[in-house]
């Protein structure tokens, strides 16, 4: 139902995380008879997640430890680890970055430019230790790089961007045209960002095997003010759903649905899920861990733009191992700690046995969730007012 805004213009009510709610079915199960395992193609993960294609996120060391625990971590291959051999040395300086100076001196930092000697070198250092490598590029370089890093080893390429289209328009050059890469690709594509019914549906019949559901919601985004485009997530996830599900009609192709960004908790983790989510991207989450090359510093991808930056360096600290956060045990009872425990735990207590099942679950719409008797917790800034 779309609400009038003026005269002239209306909208439809769109909704984030903080504003539904998982309904418990008459059905419950124990947690270990839950599987919450996913395949991307032919690779299956036992945890439905992917770390987030950010400079403070992924490195070679932080891919390994992701895959040892049964996620994916995609490696940035326009960012620091391919402009600079000593990546290490560089994450340090910015990490040590005055806050009133942080863009303008990422700025200069990223000038440096990408060396396909260094895309090689790391894809392969994440073959060496790992049975699955992935890497994001933008469609603007994907042409100029993919080769290199499908030859050093490359499992999953992921076309990424801010709002990435199936029908770029450019009268100044020649775009990436996804519906011809993909299909003609030797490796399966995951691509987006993107936040509506109709484009998450022409990007699913280019024929990528997953589709990026996200334009700003990310906790070091700044897109959403910057340029005034968005959509909540709960509301992107749940049409990006039904384009799924139209795709799979024409096409009889399944594309995963990857929420990517906007969510802090195991209960985020699980509403994407239920709004009809195969797997999640997250990334400030994942700074947190004592393993990140952030050193408890978060920047996007768009930080830096020379022209328009969309992004802010945060400060997130680290406050346990990746095991910790990804799988437990929990030693604090924010949510923040042991995210897929939380999520087997959600669809135990609603009686869902698998990922697909808990698309089904009842949601509502609930403002006040978070709020509803925790009236102390707020005052004393503890448990769910922290």
């Amino acid at each position: 139902m779309e609400i009038e805004i003026g005269r002239g213009k209306s909208g439809r009510r769109s909704y984030s995380f903080d504003e539904i709610a998982i309904v418990p079915s008459r059905r419950t199960r124990d947690p270990q008879d839950i599987d919450i395992s996913v395949s991307i193609d032919k690779f299956k993960l036992d945890l439905p997640v992917l770390g987030s294609a950010m400079d403070g996120v992924v490195d070679v060391a932080m891919a390994v430890e992701m895959r040892r625990l049964g996620g994916l971590a995609v490696l940035n291959l326009e960012g620091i680890q391919t402009r600079y051999e000593n990546a290490g040395q560089m994450l340090e300086k910015i990490a040590n970055l005055p806050a009133d100076t942080a863009t303008s001196k990422l700025q200069e930092i990223y000038r440096e430019p990408v060396k396909e000697e260094l895309i090689k070198k790391r894809v392969a250092e994440i073959k060496k230790d790992c049975d699955i490598a992935c890497a994001s590029l933008t469609p603007q370089k994907v042409d100029k790089y993919y080769m290199t890093a499908i030859e050093a080893g490359l499992d999953i390429l992921v076309i990424q961007g801010t709002v990435v289209s199936a029908e770029h328009v450019s009268r100044t050059s020649k775009p990436l045209d996804l519906k011809k890469f993909i299909p003609e690709c030797p490796i399966p594509v995951i691509v987006g960002g993107c936040a509506s019914y109709s484009t998450a549906l022409h990007l699913m019949r280019t024929g990528a095997v997953g589709v990026l559901v996200g334009v700003g919601p990310g906790a070091a985004c700044t897109t959403r003010q910057v340029l005034g485009i968005g959509v909540p997530q709960a509301t992107a996830i749940a049409d990006a759903a039904a384009a799924r599900m139209r795709n799979m009609e024409e096409t009889g192709r399944y594309s995963l649905v990857i929420a990517d960004g906007g969510m802090r908790t195991g209960g985020d983790i699980a509403k994407a899920i239920a709004c009809g989510a195969d797997l999640v991207m997250i990334g400030s989450p994942l700074t947190r861990a004592k393993e990140s090359p952030g050193k408890g510093y978060h920047w996007g991808m768009a930080t830096f733009h020379p022209e328009l930056p969309r992004g802010t360096r945060i400060e997130t600290s680290v406050v346990g191992s990746l095991k910790e956060i990804l799988v437990g045990p929990a030693f604090e009872n924010d949510g923040t700690l042991n995210l897929f425990g939380a999520l087997r735990t959600s669809m135990a207590t609603c009686g869902y046995e698998n990922i697909k099942d808990f698309q089904r679950a009842e949601v509502v719409i609930a403002p006040s969730i978070k709020t509803e008797g925790k009236l102390e917790q707020m005052q004393q800034k503890v448990g769910m007012g922290s």
